[in-house]
């Protein structure tokens, strides 16, 4: 469990609230409306409702006690430049930065974040990746190179195993696991079948991804 001061609980600072609540841990939410506080209380630990720009508020919430500090505030570029510069000269451990550009990425990491998340490219991606395939159920990418995909598997596989397909060799694609009727098996050894319903969780390179599925 690790404490969170999550600043900003517009729409994506409560879907963040949300998933750390879920996952049990600490979180004191921030936001300088009193609304967005109160609809965020039954996810969040405690709150308070301040100005995250003001270094003075800040201090009062102790801001180097934190695990992670989350700059989540998505409609003022200002204010979330200012917040990020204020809590790293307040010594927060690690930042992470919400920013819709690669501008205000960029401006973000010079002014003390370690992490910067842009919420609306990586959806974009993953819309573009998703709905563009008949087969591919999801997509998780890893880095500029690399990805992990849910994909159907290609009929001419079916009552296989792993071993006769044997798509490291020939592709240099690692499969995963494999997914019967919603649960997931990480055990996969040369003898898993692979089976009609199932879907697989394929990770390589995205240009030998796109060759043995045809994306």
């Amino acid at each position: 469990m690790k404490s969170v001061l999550l600043i900003g609980l517009g729409v994506f600072g409560t879907h963040v609230a949300k998933k750390l609540n879920e996952l049990g841990h600490e979180i004191m939410g921030v936001d300088k409306e009193e609304k967005k506080v109160n609809d965020a209380m039954p996810f969040v630990t405690d709150a308070q409702i301040g100005d995250s720009t003001s270094v003075a508020f800040l201090k009062e919430l102790g801001v180097g006690n934190y695990d992670v500090c989350i700059v989540a505030i998505g409609n003022n570029f200002q204010s979330s430049l200012e917040t990020t510069d204020n809590l790293k000269e307040l010594g927060a451990k690690f930042i992470v930065a919400r920013a819709d550009r690669e501008v205000q990425a960029k401006f973000l990491l010079r002014n003390g974040a370690n992490k910067v998340v842009n919420p609306e490219m990586q959806v974009a991606k993953w819309t573009a990746v998703r709905y563009t395939s008949d087969h591919i159920l999801d997509y998780i990418p890893l880095d500029e190179e690399h990805a992990i995909y849910e994909v159907d598997i290609p009929s001419d596989w079916l009552g296989k195993t792993v071993g006769s397909v044997d798509i490291r060799k020939k592709y240099n694609i690692n499969i995963m696991g494999v997914k019967h009727d919603g649960r997931t098996n990480l055990t996969v050894t040369p003898d898993t079948m692979l089976n009609t319903g199932d879907t697989m969780l394929v990770l390589g390179e995205h240009k030998d991804l796109h060759k043995c599925f045809k994306i």
